[in-house]
């Protein structure tokens, strides 16, 4: 019966990803902030161009992964190390190259630890204010407090922080891949690479919010707990437990993480031993909503808040409302939901419960089956095949002046200071454009390399990545219904990268097991000319189409309409030595200014 869930899983994950690589070959999504605004954009492939760029990125795959092989005779304590501090330089590199300043909740929740931690000010929990409607970022108040006590009014600190756990996400996608290919002869350092270099988690280091410190805990608890299965010992599923607790802390998504889990340890019951199954489980559970407990606890102990944080906070229904949006596709509707909460139900959660509930069933009887399924499938499509994780804006940030615009028809975003490559990758850029294509691509074949690997599972009965397959499947499952953004399945992206990587070296054996070494070599170098040959066909195509764009004065403001939102606005480059400082910026030396309205 076991079995017959696995397969069931299996072939539906395989269902999913064959429906988006079948619909890129028709559709090509986007997410450009500074051309198209905060919005989903789909629109008609271009097939040629796209089977050209699929030929180039493969070539050079292949031509890199015969380069990672070549590490192979050198011991993990030498590779290991060089090739994260190779990915933390990198990324040092890009947050002074790209100098995006903070904008929307990111600005709101760094300018609350600050008043938080200088000015003793806890008015956002009440009515009215940012955390009184989302508690549930309390948690990253906390932490960015934190790291401004220790490392007073350094900005820099922070993005540095962000760049460590990307380390820590890395190295844990090359131990969790390793787990689960315990006969692999190879140190297998080609997935270590491919970790360390994937553009969008090296762009979004740049973006201070709890994406990449939940994704480190969340894939560091997966790691863990695939160990405990393998190897029964009761610490890992312990460390497993603290670290899908923390992580669920800070991305209320880690209930998907938790809920995998506890499905493998179910299913595991029998090799584990009833005893040490149902233990795992319970320590799994027991510590799940231990960091949220000991939060509300503290902040009523204090006298912060007087009842539970969330008592009134928004509903569920909220972000399940701006899940059905024909226009929208789920996404960002303009504040309607915002509305409905905070002005017709005056931030009163029942109420605005009924009038969610009023508003959901209203859109789904107003529309008919045909315009709701073709929502969901354009909201799946472009949420799952983006492919960059909105790294456009939250990563590589826009100069405030592009055309488009975000809310309101303004570019909300802006840099501390420009540089050349600011300049380089501006909004209506072909190198921005070309890039986001490239990562668009690369995205697409992941899918294609793990569609091939679940087919070879399904056929010869292997379902050692079945954790895996839940979390991704619990993530689609999730927001098919919720308000989308294609950032919101960050912390998949290792678990794509483990499953694409085990593809790819199925067929990477098949095209040379029957090889010799020399014959490979050959193929390889075929490759690697028709993908430099392609290149200039590749990039004269996408070069062609030019982008006009229309300027539109640039807005800096926070949250809308919360109180105890300070913006974080810059002043002119900073020369400090790297500290926060009143009207300041983020200068060459590190340093930000939080200048208030």
């Amino acid at each position: 019966m076991v079995k017959g869930i696995h397969r069931i899983l299996y072939g539906l994950l395989a269902f999913f990803i064959g429906l988006f690589i079948a619909s890129s070959f028709f559709i090509r999504t986007k997410y450009n902030y500074s051309l198209y605004g905060d919005t989903t954009v789909l629109e008609k492939q271009q097939p040629v161009l796209l089977i050209v760029l699929i030929a180039v990125v493969l070539g050079l795959s292949f031509v890199l992964y015969r380069l990672c092989l070549k590490l192979n005779r050198y011991s993990r304590r030498i590779v290991v190390p060089a090739v994260l501090l190779f990915s933390f330089t990198i990324q040092i590199v890009i947050i002074f190259l790209f100098t995006r300043m903070p904008t929307d909740d990111s600005q709101t929740v760094l300018s609350l630890a600050w008043d938080m931690l200088y000015n003793k000010d806890y008015s956002s929990f009440q009515s009215g204010g940012y955390l009184y409607m989302f508690p549930f970022n309390f948690s990253i108040v906390l932490y960015l407090k934190t790291l401004l006590f220790l490392f007073p009014d350094n900005y820099l600190v922070i993005k540095i922080f962000n760049i460590l756990f990307s380390l820590v996400t890395t190295l844990m996608i090359y131990l969790l891949y390793k787990e689960l290919n315990p006969k692999s002869k190879s140190n297998d350092y080609g997935i270590l690479v491919f970790a360390a270099t994937y553009i969008p988690a090296l762009f979004m280091s740049n973006f201070i919010y709890n994406d990449v410190l939940a994704t480190a805990l969340l894939t560091s608890a997966l790691y863990f707990a695939v160990k405990f299965l393998r190897r029964r010992s009761m610490k890992d599923i312990l460390f497993a437990a603290v670290l899908l607790a923390l992580g669920n802390y800070f991305r209320s998504t880690g209930m998907i993480f938790a809920i995998a889990i506890v499905l493998c340890l179910l299913f595991n019951l029998r090799s584990l031993g009833m005893k040490k199954g149902v233990a795992s489980i319970g320590i799994t559970l027991l510590l799940l909503g231990i960091p949220g407990w000991t939060q509300n606890a503290l902040l009523q102990a204090t006298g912060v808040v007087d009842e539970s944080p969330s008592s009134n906070s928004a509903p569920v229904y909220m972000w399940l409302n701006m899940g059905i949006n024909l226009e929208t596709l789920g996404f960002w509707d303009n504040r309607e939901s915002y509305n409905i909460y905070q002005q017709e139900a005056n931030y009163n959660k029942a109420e605005s419960e009924e009038l969610f509930k009023a508003s959901i069933s209203n859109k789904l009887s107003s529309a008919t089956v045909g315009e709701l399924a073709e929502m969901y499938y354009k909201k799946l499509i472009w949420t799952w095949t983006e492919g960059t994780y909105q790294m456009e804006r939250y990563g590589m940030g826009n100069d405030g002046s592009s055309a488009g615009g975000g809310r309101g028809g303004f570019v909300m975003d802006h840099y501390s200071y420009t540089t050349f490559a600011t300049d380089l990758f501006q909004g209506d850029s072909n190198y921005r454009s070309g890039l986001l294509y490239v990562l668009y691509v690369q995205n697409l074949l992941m899918y294609g390399f793990i569609l091939f690997r679940l087919i070879r599972d399904i056929r010869a009965k292997r379902f050692g990545e079945t954790s895996l397959i839940l979390v991704i499947l619990g993530f689609i499952g999730f927001y098919l219904l919720w308000e989308i953004k294609a950032r919101y399945i960050y912390p998949v992206y290792p678990l794509l990268i483990v499953l694409s990587y085990m593809g790819f070296k199925d067929v990477y054996g098949l095209l040379t097991g029957k090889r010799g070494e020399k014959d490979a070599d050959y193929i390889t170098l075929i490759l690697a000319f028709l993908g430099c040959s392609l290149v200039l066909t590749s990039c004269d195509a996408i070069t062609a189409q030019t982008i006009t764009s229309t300027d539109f004065n640039s807005r800096s403001g926070g949250f809308p309409g919360m109180n105890g939102n300070k913006n974080f606005n810059g002043g002119g480059r900073g020369t400090d030595g790297g500290t926060m400082r009143r009207n300041g910026t983020q200068g060459t030396d590190g340093g930000t200014g939080t200048g208030q309205q």
